[in-house]
């Protein structure tokens, strides 16, 4: 008899921008898939401005789904352990970055902790969270909002400049 272990699905959001863009998501996505659990699909790198800041370089963002035995904490302490070990450094909210990984869904579970908001708090308010989410999973329902991604693309009031970046 085999047990069946319950596999959950995590949409990650990547972004950069310091030092080489590339090679950071690059070295996300490889911790990412031994630490988490497998990548069933992956957006098309995004280039965007800094989100309601001035003086940044451009990001780079990238969305992830990855099939994954851990519940959403445990994704968060490793992602969080990942982004130290690829070289963030957390010195102020919304500054510069090697890497960041947030969380934007789990399942269609609704998490609210000190720690953890998913879905991600501000992803609806953001097009660099939704262009890249759209390109994989436009039909992925809001739990929170009960719109499709698709939707929130759609009637999203962000007018910062995303554009499909040639890898």
């Amino acid at each position: 008899m085999t047990l069946k272990l319950n596999m959950n699905i995590v949409f990650l959001q990547l972004g950069s921008n310091l030092g080489d863009r590339e090679l950071l998501l690059q070295g996300a996505i490889v911790a990412i898939e031994e630490r988490v659990g497998g990548l069933v699909i992956k957006s098309k790198v995004y280039e965007s401005v800094p989100w309601r800041v001035e003086g940044q370089e451009n990001y780079l963002n990238q969305i992830l789904k990855v099939k994954t035995e851990l519940q959403a904490d445990d994704v968060l302490s490793i992602i969080l352990d990942i982004e130290k070990n690829l070289g963030r450094l957390r010195l102020e909210k919304w500054g510069e970055r090697l890497i960041d990984i947030d969380i934007i869904f789990y399942n269609d579970s609704i998490i609210e902790t000190a720690e953890l908001c998913v879905p991600h708090k501000h992803m609806h308010e953001r097009m660099f969270v939704l262009t890249p989410l759209h390109n994989i999973a436009p039909e992925m329902m809001h739990p929170k909002y009960n719109k499709t991604v698709d939707e929130l693309f759609q009637i999203c009031t962000d007018k910062e400049l995303v554009i499909e970046y040639a890898v």
